[in-house]
């Protein structure tokens, strides 16, 4: 029996259409050109049904990742609140892989502060002092966004249900414990190549990184899921993303943190 939709959304062909782009690579048009009253809580639906899909094929969610949290962000796509989407076992890579642009439509880089949880953490309530007493420590990170929309075409509705355009992550093993460390102060440089593209400091992810973890806590909070330890938190871009090309290699390094690097190749590299 076909359960109705009431609302006419239709969730599930939504996701089955997103699913689709990201196993054979070929983008498709916002969801808004055609329904463009779709909001925030449409693109939730939508990224929960997408959701199922891919952990019915085996994945597994591992932590979360936090975007728009910049106000330069959030005017350029005329929000007033971040937005979030899983971080999946399969897109994370470690410092110094090999990152290769054939799993990507249109991939750009962001150095980010991502949080690895020591105890479970749920909402609401929560604020930086109980996100700071439940973190384990802070890292090094590097997103690679990507957008299975074309062209980048984007409102918030399109990006929310996309997963929030996750495309990968490439976090340091090096985890810094948060004592005497001030988030908000962490400066950053990202390279390409050895030459300088790009600054940013903690303070560009909603004022305070730990911000971030606390309104992830409370939001996921309202439908009784918790930030597990051992999760990541991807906090958000300190800088305008930058479209990769095979053959970069990025780098960006932190105060007390540390640098993270990945080499962007053409494809999958065999071992000999």
């Amino acid at each position: 029996m076909t359960v109705s939709d009431p609302t006419g959304l239709d969730a599930p062909g939504k996701a089955r259409a997103l699913y689709e782009a990201r196993r054979t690579r070929v983008p498709i048009a916002p969801f808004t050109d055609a329904e463009p009253r779709l909001g925030m809580a449409e693109g939730y639906a939508v990224q929960r049904a997408l959701t199922d899909l891919l952990l019915a094929d085996g994945e597994r969610v591992v932590g979360r990742k936090v975007g728009l949290t910049s106000t330069a962000m959030q005017r350029a796509i005329g929000v007033d609140s971040p937005d979030h989407g899983p971080v999946l076992a399969s897109t994370v890579y470690r410092d110094g892989d090999a990152l290769p642009l054939d799993r990507f439509i249109a991939p750009r880089v962001e150095a980010e502060i991502v949080f690895v949880m020591g105890e479970r953490l749920l909402g609401p309530g929560v604020g930086p002092t109980d996100a700071a007493r439940a973190v384990a420590g802070v890292a090094a990170a590097m997103e690679i966004v990507d957008s299975r929309i074309a062209d980048w075409r984007i409102t918030l509705a399109d990006t929310v249900a996309d997963l929030a355009s996750n495309g990968a992550v490439v976090v340091s093993s090096r985890v810094v414990p948060l004592a005497g460390l001030d988030t908000r102060l962490i400066g950053m440089t990202l390279t390409r190549g050895g030459e300088l593209v790009d600054t940013g400091a903690g303070a560009a992810a909603l004022g305070d990184p730990l911000a971030v973890v606390a309104w992830l806590a409370n939001v996921l909070g309202e439908h009784g899921v918790a930030l597990e330890p051992g999760h990541l938190v991807m906090t958000g871009a300190l800088h305008a993303a930058v479209p990769i090309a095979a053959g970069d290699v990025w780098r960006a390094e932190f105060d007390r943190l540390g640098p993270v690097t990945t080499r962007v190749t053409a494809g999958a590299e065999v071992a000999a």
